[in-house]
Formats: C-alpha cells, sequence, structure tokens
C-alpha cells in the first residue's frame, strides 16, 4: 500500500511518530511535509495529500494539524474522500470498519505518541466492513456526485 502524509507545523512531532509504524507495517509513503515547527497554513499540506487520495494516486492518507479539525474540512471537500479526526482506537477502528475512512486525521496538541501509534496500526489494520455500510457509502456518493454537478 502506498499513502500520502501531511501536516503542518503542529502536527510534525506527531507525524514522526507515526513514520515508524508505517515502517513496520510495510507501507510506503510520500510526504507532503512540512517538516518544521515554523507557522504555516494548513489547508496548504491538507489539498496536496487529499487531492493524492481524491485522483487515486495513492489509496489512502494520513494529515494532521493541531486539533485535526480544520485537515477534516480541507480533506472532506474533496470527491472520493472520507477524512475521519480520530483521536482513541475505537473511533479509528470504526472509521475503516463502517465508513472506509481513506484519510486519518489526527490532532497533533490533543493525542500522545504511543496513542497516535495505536490509532495508526488499528485503522491502517483494519478492513472495511461492507455490508449494510456499503450502501450508506453508496448513499454519500450518490449525494457527492449529484452536488458536483450542481451549478
Amino acid at each position: 500500500m502506498k499513502i500520502a502524509i501531511g501536516c503542518d507545523h503542529a502536527g510534525v512531532a506527531l507525524k514522526n511518530e507515526i513514520v515508524p509504524v508505517l515502517r513496520e507495517l510495510g507501507i510506503q509513503w510520500d510526504d507532503f511535509g512540512t517538516n518544521e515547527d515554523k507557522s504555516v497554513d494548513y489547508p496548504d499540506f491538507g489539498e496536496r495529500v487529499s487531492e493524492m487520495v481524491s485522483q487515486g494516486k495513492v489509496e489512502r492518507g494520513i494529515l494532521i494539524c493541531g486539533t485535526g479539525i480544520g485537515m477534516s474540512i480541507v480533506a472532506n471537500k474533496f470527491p472520493g474522500v472520507r477524512a475521519a479526526l480520530c483521536r482513541e482506537d475505537y473511533t479509528a477502528k470504526m472509521s475503516r470498519l463502517h465508513n472506509d475512512a481513506n484519510i486519518l486525521v489526527l490532532p497533533g496538541r490533543i493525542i500522545d505518541g504511543e496513542t497516535a501509534r495505536n490509532v495508526a496500526k488499528i485503522w491502517f489494520t483494519t478492513d472495511f466492513e461492507g455490508g449494510r455500510h456499503q450502501r450508506r457509502l453508496d448513499k454519500i456518493r450518490a449525494i457527492e456526485e449529484r452536488l458536483l454537478k450542481a451549478p
């Protein structure tokens, strides 16, 4: 699997905690920055990762900012993106199991490195359950397609 990862200045430390998990799981990644704690604008990095996922250039993505809210808002503007803000194991599991989330959003100023590593492991090792959940995703996709056609 190949993914895209990106963060703003508030997410650099947590991104550095996640990289070993990616290695451990055999996941390849493209890093879209930032790599410094100098203030930057999260939409710039959220757009890069979300576009890669939306266009199918990577299977999944990870975005990290201070609260995770800003990156979630940016990511979910893109067609086909289902970004999930996860702060603990349960939401990580359910976002994959029921929602087939394709971007994991983490809050760099809210969770610690150990929690982030556990969340990432669960998120990457949980498969979509399908069934009744696929029907719901199909409805979301139909809404998205309708809105994309709107003037």
